[in-house]
């Protein structure tokens, strides 16, 4: 009597253990040839642990191209972290076999629940980059993921890989070429955007010639013989490489970086004519930078005494209103009357005796197929400084980078409108 007791309990345990099993592969979307096995829970440390096994009379297929092949072995056991069931931190741990292809040798299987080399489920690591996008930083999502940071970094990376493989470059016709700060000094990073796709398309350390070169060489050849025309500033590295690895690429030189040097001509007529005046006891332009770089654009008090030095016979006046007057260039309706608006402005300036902006000018002049370019191709870098504000809230959420590596995934992940997230079979979601 006793013995058969013992053998009722034990038949309704293995019952007990066979529905729990059959549960999780419901929720975990497990078919055959993979079935769990068993399903162990540590109340302490609040964890469930899901066996899965593959059917041994089941065939195997080869993981590169897909045919029915016999099986070699098993390889070692791994574990895969899983979305949480009930706040319990849940893993799936399984011995894959190898199959044994007459073409292409033996190599682990395929599984239906995690993409190869990773260590975390399809479901689980659509989740993370979700938590990743929401987050400020790697640390917050790494909280709220039960992750240390390395685990969040390996997600983002592979989320940036996948979206790179995924992505289109078809119809791209105009880019934009510019340099953001990485580290402290001069340690910068070079960035090509998509300039109608509102995205980056790549980063690279550095901003000398084999780093513009190489951005370039980031796009396929097809498309990159697509591109019409590319916005950049003066600097000589820009420009040779475009010419390089996109000769048919017309160059249009970005109208903020024209402002910014009228701009820096005008402040360094200001420091000089402060200097001299001061000598003589006038504080006129003291603390007067902003009031230049903002112009007709202050208001109240601080807008009268704007226009009470402009009213003065002051050389800062003088090269102001050139820096002014050439903000019409940009509103010529074509080439020749945007060459002949030009010519005049660029005489005038170059009789002044304001030497920062007869220099400017002269820069101006030696690009000035890039400037007339504007009216072919009505580009600017306005979207990549739009990401300027994005690219330093990263930097300082992330307190700064170390690795170059992480720095560019980081903007790929939130600035390259990529398709981050791993596919779901709909096997895994029913």
């Amino acid at each position: 009597m006793k013995m058969a007791v013992m053998s009722n309990e034990r038949i309704e345990r293995s019952a007990a253990e066979a529905a729990v099993a059959a549960h999780y592969g419901l929720l975990l979307g497990i078919r055959s040839p993979w079935q769990v096995q068993q399903a162990d829970l540590d109340l302490a440390a609040r964890r469930v642990e899901i066996v899965v096994e593959h059917d041994p009379e089941s065939a195997v297929s080869c993981p590169q191209c897909g045919a029915s092949c016999p099986r070699h072995d098993h390889a070692p056991e791994r574990t895969w972290r899983h979305l949480d069931v009930m706040q319990f931190t849940t893993l799936i741990r399984a011995k894959v076999p190898r199959a044994n292809c007459p073409e292409h040798g033996v190599g682990t299987v395929r599984t239906a629940w995690a993409e190869p080399n990773s260590r975390f489920t399809l479901l689980f690591e659509a989740f993370a980059v979700q938590v990743i996008a929401a987050c400020r930083s790697l640390t917050q999502a790494a909280d709220l993921l039960r992750l240390d940071w390395d685990g969040v970094q390996r997600v983002l990376d592979r989320a940036v890989a996948r979206g790179l493989a995924r992505r289109s470059t078809e119809g791209l016709r105009y880019v934009g070429l510019d340099e953001k700060s990485f580290g402290r000094g001069q340690d910068y990073v070079s960035l090509m955007t998509d300039l109608p796709g509102h995205r980056v398309l790549e980063v690279v350390a550095g901003r000398d010639g084999e780093q513009a070169v190489a951005l370039w060489e980031s796009l396929p050849e097809p498309q990159r013989q697509q591109v019409e025309a590319a916005t950049m500033d003066m600097g000589a590295d820009f420009a040779a490489a475009t010419r390089k690895a996109a000769p048919q690429v017309q160059i249009v030189h970005d109208k903020f970086h024209v402002s910014k040097l009228l701009n820096e001509a005008v402040d360094k007529v200001r420091k000089e004519e402060h200097r001299r005046l001061l000598a003589a006891g006038d504080e006129s332009l003291k603390d007067t930078k902003f009031l230049w770089l903002q112009g007709a654009a202050v208001t109240g008090d601080r807008a009268l005494r704007f226009e009470e030095l402009c009213e003065r016979d002051l050389k800062t006046a003088r090269a102001w209103e050139y820096k002014e007057t050439f903000v019409e260039f940009w509103a010529q309706p074509d080439v020749a009357t945007a060459l002949d608006f030009f010519t005049h402005w660029f005489r005038t300036v170059r009789r002044s005796k304001l030497e920062p902006l007869k220099k400017t000018a002269l820069t101006f002049k030696d690009h000035l197929l890039g400037l007339l370019n504007y009216f072919v191709h009505p580009i600017t870098n306005a979207l990549t400084e739009g990401f300027n504000s994005r690219i330093q809230a990263i930097k300082a959420d992330a307190r700064g980078f170390r690795r170059f590596a992480n720095y560019r995934a980081r903007i790929l992940f939130f600035c390259g409108k990529l398709d981050l997230a791993p596919h779901i079979p709909s096997a895994l979601t029913h």
